[in-house]
């Protein structure tokens, strides 16, 4: 299956897809050391978002979640690219200065988390294939 969306970062990225039906705070959120979701009560809580495909409806809090992410990358510890319904700039802002691969206009229902994914930034274009 083929997935068509925004492109607001380019960049390609391979994976496993991590994926929440919650908005997502970097600030506060996120631990920039780890990648590890630290949110109390998020449905991700104690998962690393590192090196994988992050799938999310859209962004919340503060602006400093751009330079979380920002410091993600600087970590190594940041997703592999991030996918969302609806981008917010702050997310759009960290994904570009993190050099991320960010798609947005994603209906992330349409996403398993058995699959594979081969994210293609400059084309705005999802991939998915069945995880063996």
């Amino acid at each position: 299956m083929k997935l068509q969306g925004r492109r607001i970062y380019k960049g390609k990225a391979l994976g496993k897809p991590i994926i929440t039906n919650q908005n997502i705070s970097f600030y506060g959120g996120v631990d920039p050391d780890t990648g590890v979701i630290t949110e109390k009560g998020h449905e991700l809580e104690g998962k690393s978002v590192a090196k994988k495909i992050l799938a999310f409806p859209t962004g919340k809090g503060s602006t400093v979640g751009s330079y979380v992410l920002y410091r993600l990358k600087k970590n190594d510890k940041a997703p592999a690219a991030i996918l969302n319904e609806k981008c917010d700039p702050i997310v759009a802002v960290g994904c570009i200065i993190s050099e991320i691969p960010c798609i947005d206009g994603i209906d992330i229902k349409k996403i398993s988390k058995d699959t594979f994914l081969e994210i293609d930034g400059d084309n705005a274009t999802i991939k998915m294939k069945k995880a063996n």
